[in-house]
């Protein structure tokens, strides 16, 4: 599935104003997709890159976003976690007139429609309490009628009231009826997440979205966001981070394995990006995976 062309996903509201959803890891739920309901998601446990809209960045356990009606998302855990997963992924999605008759009925929630606004290009809630998030959701999950209405609620009252919300996407992703640029562009993104160990040059790209190279440099940055050398090496460091935290080999060899072609490069790049060394960036994300895993060291 194209993180560029994504799957449109139809919700039943007739029986209920809220829908809640949890799931673990391998699941085909895990998919490049875009519905008309906000969606507010809570990941539990493993680590790995967020797609929304236009933003690729990393998560981790206890990450907390808002997405807003119709802008794709995904989030891949990446490849080195290999153990299965009971609860990945925790969310709640709702609909903007269920929102808009509540503001009607109580126009203390007014507030709410600033941050619901910015959710249109998708928020990451940094640095919220992960156990207070949780526990939260949870409490949606097992409360049933009214009362599920009101776990919601107070859940959404925190999130707003939270100082530090990221926006993430530059623009609205636009959908397209798959025959045009932005799908050929979404070819070449998949290609990319499937073979990025490989020598991929922007002739190679140019040629597998059947453009010319200046052509597709021009509609690969306008799609994306992000210019494709860029875009390729964002997605081998973030490679990189998944077998730094979860195996034991030497960044020499992680560095050649996720196509980088010599060690200086590498560092180079990986230090521009995560503002720390290969090995900096090992020492704490397995701290902090041990952590959260509750080792003891």
């Amino acid at each position: 599935m194209s993180i560029i062309q994504p799957q449109i996903e139809f919700i039943d509201r007739s029986t209920r104003s809220i829908r809640y959803l949890e799931h673990g890891l391998p699941t085909d739920l895990c998919r490049w997709h875009s519905h008309e309901e906000y969606e507010l998601h809570f990941i539990a446990e493993t680590r790995g890159k967020a797609f929304v809209g236009d933003y690729i960045g990393d998560f981790g356990p206890g990450a907390l976003y808002l997405t807003g009606p119709n802008l794709p998302h995904n989030w891949v855990t990446d490849d080195v976690w290999a153990r299965e997963v009971k609860i990945r992924d925790m969310l709640v999605q709702f609909n903007q007139s269920s929102f808009d008759a509540l503001k009607m009925a109580f126009p203390e929630f007014a507030d709410m429609q600033r941050m619901l606004t910015l959710s249109q290009s998708g928020i990451e809630f940094v640095g919220f309490n992960p156990t207070f998030a949780r526990g939260h959701m949870e409490a949606i999950r097992d409360a049933r009628g009214p009362e599920r209405i009101v776990a919601f609620l107070r859940l959404m009252v925190r999130v707003n009231e939270h100082a530090e919300k990221k926006v993430l996407s530059v623009s609205k992703m636009v959908q397209t009826d798959g025959n045009g640029k932005q799908a050929r562009i979404g070819e070449v993104i998949d290609f990319v997440l499937n073979n990025f160990a490989e020598d991929i040059s922007v002739e190679r790209a140019a040629a597998i979205a059947r453009m010319s190279p200046a052509a597709f440099s021009r509609n690969f940055q306008a799609t994306t966001g992000h210019k494709f050398v860029e875009f390729v090496t964002r997605i081998r460091i973030g490679q990189a981070c998944g077998m730094l935290y979860a195996t034991d080999a030497q960044v020499s060899s992680i560095c050649f394995d996720v196509g980088f072609q010599n060690l200086a490069n590498f560092n180079r790049h990986f230090l521009k990006m995560k503002h720390m060394t290969p090995t900096e960036y090992r020492q704490t994300a397995q701290a902090e995976l041990a952590s959260n895993l509750g080792v003891v060291s």
